[in-house]
């Protein structure tokens, strides 16, 4: 085996636009990252089986959520982990239980707002529709109609003289999608959805459906130094953190056991079974710890000597608002991932953590930068101090800056994913 991982270079921004363009919903991304893992020797286990000691990558998957993680030769029960975080759904409009409505001889989709989106970024887009249909047997089927289906349109300037000067989108009203003409039939969308699975709508128990931008991603800027494309918040850092726990899991002696978890949920506040607040993580390292052969004081020595990167997008500063941003603190795309502080523990990076976080990038030989939100404006929040919280580990709060958050398509700099991956490598090897 090689003594060192290798390092990642555009190749990967690369290898990025494909994960992207593959994982239009949490569960695709959940997928998509499985299939990765499985490539570098990993293999799955479920949740109600019995679990082994054996060395080697494992994983579970639970709904859009994935834990994974890597047990060194002879890594003894109290060996700490190493673990970066990140989550897989973002921003979008999710089909509701009855969705099929319409008015004026327009079809359309009944959609709930999911999360906090830039809501005007989905109007007048080409629109796909993707996710997952429950099987009558229990079982799941992914779905992905990659083509424009869907369409929310704007009001006409002609019919709305004022609208730029301020525009208010109500999410009841104004955010349904069209997709047709003609009579509304219950069942319509099910049957479609269902077809495009190749599945009997009639087995067809449940579905959680959402939209999607068809653009594909897209280098941008003349000497393409930027990247457009959809659900960097927060896909980029699932593509970095899995194509880092791949690299290490063929390294001999690691110190720690490196570990994978990409939760589901983050964008509303991370309250579910498959959120950085329910009890996924907790539980595959506690069962990790007692596979091996350990006890409760095994599980806490391991726990104290543990550490988390939680990697979140953060705000690039924007040319336009430049007044919105701390006036100190300017990331810069493409120079490198940043530290996110927040006193009032939005952030959990501390001085201990900012001394972690230069260490892991110093050693990957890539700059990094800082974060503070300016104190008039609201700070936001991740999964890092839940992680803090919920498992006394020592949790650094980092990520890749980025503008338009929240928007159907986001824009950031296109070397910083690879940078954002070799920091993470540095950071697992120890």
């Amino acid at each position: 085996m090689s003594s060192a991982a290798p390092r990642f270079d555009r190749g990967h921004t690369d290898d990025l636009m494909t994960f992207l363009a593959a994982s239009p919903s949490p569960y695709h991304a959940v997928a998509n990252t499985a299939a990765r893992l499985e490539e570098a020797g990993f293999r799955r286990v479920e949740e109600t089986d019995a679990w082994d000691g054996t060395a080697g990558g494992k994983f579970v998957i639970r709904g859009g959520a994935i834990i994974a993680w890597y047990v060194p030769e002879g890594a003894a029960p109290h060996t700490p982990f190493r673990i970066v975080g990140a989550h897989t759904d973002s921003p979008n409009l999710r089909v509701k239980p009855q969705p099929d409505f319409g008015r004026e001889g327009w079809r359309q989709i009944a959609v709930e707002v999911y999360g906090g989106p830039l809501l005007n970024s989905w109007l007048d887009r080409d629109l796909g529709l993707a996710g997952r249909l429950t099987l009558r047997d229990g079982s799941h089927r992914l779905v992905n109609v990659d083509r424009p289906v869907l369409r929310v349109p704007q009001l006409a300037i002609h019919l709305d003289r004022g609208v730029n000067d301020g525009m208010k989108l109500e999410r009841q009203r104004h955010m349904q999608p069209i997709w047709g003409l003609g009579e509304v039939h219950e069942g319509d969308l099910i049957s479609f959805v269902a077809d495009e699975a190749d599945v009997d709508a009639e087995d067809v128990a449940g579905w959680d459906l959402m939209v999607h931008a068809v653009e594909a991603p897209a280098y941008l800027g003349r000497d393409r130094e930027l990247l457009a494309g959809p659900r960097m918040d927060n896909l980029i850092s699932v593509h970095a953190c899995v194509a880092a726990l791949a690299a290490v899991s063929a390294l001999p002696d690691l110190p720690y056991i490196p570990v994978l978890a990409a939760f589901d949920h983050e964008e509303n506040g991370s309250e579910a079974d498959t959120g950085a607040h329910g009890p996924l993580l907790g539980n595959v390292l506690e069962r990790s710890v007692y596979a091996r052969g350990g006890g409760y004081e095994d599980k806490a020595r391991a726990l104290a000597g543990s550490i988390c990167l939680s990697s979140d997008v953060g705000h690039a500063v924007h040319p336009n608002y430049s007044e919105r941003h701390d006036p100190t603190h300017h990331p810069r795309p493409n120079g490198g991932p940043i530290l996110k502080v927040n006193v009032n523990q939005r952030y959990a990076t501390d001085g201990s953590g900012r001394a972690v976080f230069a260490a892991a990038c110093e050693k990957a030989g890539v700059p990094w930068q800082s974060f503070v939100s300016n104190n008039d404006m609201p700070c936001g929040t991740t999964i890092g101090p839940i992680t803090a919280a919920r498992h006394g580990i020592s949790t650094v709060d980092i990520g890749v800056a980025c503008l338009s958050m929240h928007s159907a398509r986001e824009l950031c700099g296109s070397e910083d994913p690879h940078h954002l991956a070799n920091a993470l490598v540095a950071f697992l090897e120890g």
